[in-house]
């Protein structure tokens, strides 16, 4: 490792100490690394607008870290186990590569300021690139609702059936969770998307710092104003973000249960699309959802990554070290909500329904809800018509109605008969808009 950038006289490192220190920090700021970079660019400009730095030494640093960026986009620069981490990487290349203008870099600024500018920059991505994936999930879940609308299909309440239902009303709620999931994307982008840098180790600094101009290009809406509770806002913000991607997940998670469960022999509702299920290794017969069952099983690492930031957020005001701990659970929590979700929009438009399998597993005793309904739209009071119903039903007086018809009456809005689904449209295309 080269000398951390906190050395001096006097100073000693330990090999084994520094190791458990650092730990993967420097494998996990791969992640955040352009983003410090862009950062970095956006601190120099402000230095020179306060004078701080000149012209010159602010365009050959800009243009070094213009050189760095490049470098480890095309894999020539390797950010690796000789650097403590990230940040001390970014300014061994530029002293490396200007001398003591490289050393000018860190002015006004600490290494807290600028990994929380770096984490943010990256949440923010995170939350973009998923809101992304969810719009992309749900018109592929809009457009089998579309196509299926009226296609019937059991509807269940405890995994019992209880009332027809339809493929529209199945596959247009996965529509409308995935619009919910990307609604709080947006939601709390805005909420993170304050500025900290300039705010140095959590006091501020003896310099009166561009710090509008500097979070204004960096596309942030205002500065993150008290050094403390930028500090104090550590872990709390990357813990909301993996909330926003868990509550993501949770959709993802209904649907692989969804597709697993009635791509069994005992329902038969669909298959999954050949590149989606795998065979078993001593059981010639099998097709397994695996994709599906890995998708169910994602959502776990998420919440387990919202459950590690929480335990670990017992602290007074101030930095502290512990905080670094916070950094593997967003990144892991991050990359496997992305991950999972690039599969879900294929997944859902390579399957195979079965429709006669759907309808066949309507029976009599469906109708049940429809025939209280009748009796009380009739005049009878509710619970009267509940009962009656029940005794026809024991009787075996319900037979067996026309599962379309049941869906068509069914008129309130959002049910079988009224989807909405023009609403739906035109709130995935606001959604759009405002992502952008």
């Amino acid at each position: 490792m080269t000398s951390p950038i906190w050395d001096k006289t006097g100073a000693s490192v330990d090999a084994d100490a520094m190791a458990f220190m650092s730990r993967d920090d420097v494998l996990l700021d791969r992640e955040l690394l352009p983003h410090d970079i862009v950062a970095t660019r956006a601190h120099v400009r402000g230095l020179r607008a306060i004078d701080l730095l000149s012209e010159a030494d602010a365009s050959q640093l800009d243009a070094s870290l213009a050189d760095l960026a490049e470098r480890f986009a095309s894999g020539s620069f390797v950010l690796d186990e000789r650097y403590e981490d990230g940040h001390a990487a970014i300014e061994a290349f530029l002293t490396d590569q200007l001398g003591d203008v490289g050393k000018r870099v860190h002015l006004g600024r600490s290494r807290n300021d600028q990994v929380a500018v770096a984490l943010r920059l990256y949440m923010r991505a995170t939350l973009d690139a998923t809101v992304d994936r969810l719009l992309a999930s749900a018109d592929a879940a809009l457009l089998l609702t579309m196509e299926h609308q009226n296609t019937p299909m059991p509807g269940y309440t405890h995994l019992q059936r209880a009332v027809p239902s339809s493929v529209g009303l199945w596959m247009g709620s996965f529509a409308e969770g995935f619009a919910d999931a990307s609604e709080l994307c947006l939601t709390t982008r805005g909420w993170l998307n304050t500025c900290p840098l300039g705010t140095a180790a959590g006091y501020g600094v003896t310099l009166p710092l561009a710090r509008e101009a500097v979070a204004s290009e960096l596309g942030f809406d205002r500065v993150h104003l008290n050094p403390m509770a930028v500090q104090a806002a550590r872990g709390r913000i990357e813990h909301h973000v993996i909330a926003t991607l868990w509550q993501a997940m949770q959709e993802v998670r209904r649907l692989a249960w969804d597709l697993s469960l009635f791509s069994s022999e005992e329902f038969g509702f669909l298959r999954l699309g050949p590149g989606f299920v795998t065979g078993s290794s001593i059981m010639p017969n099998k097709s397994n959802p695996d994709m599906a069952e890995l998708l169910r099983a994602s959502t776990a690492v998420v919440g387990g990554a919202m459950s590690e930031i929480q335990q670990a957020m017992s602290l007074p005001s101030g930095y502290h070290r512990d905080l670094q701990v916070t950094k593997p659970a967003l990144i892991r929590a991050a990359k496997v909500t992305l991950e999972a979700l690039a599969h879900v929009p294929r997944l859902i438009a390579t399957m195979t329904l079965d429709e006669e399998s759907m309808r066949r597993s309507i029976d009599p005793s469906m109708f049940a809800t429809d025939r209280a309904v009748e009796l009380s739209s009739a005049g009878m009071p509710f619970r009267d018509a509940y009962r009656q119903t029940a005794d026809e039903l024991a009787r075996g007086d319900i037979d067996a109605s026309d599962a379309e018809a049941s869906l068509q009456a069914r008129v309130s809005l959002g049910a079988c008969g009224n989807l909405g689904l023009d609403l739906i449209k035109e709130r995935l295309k606001s959604l759009r808009q405002a992502r952008k």
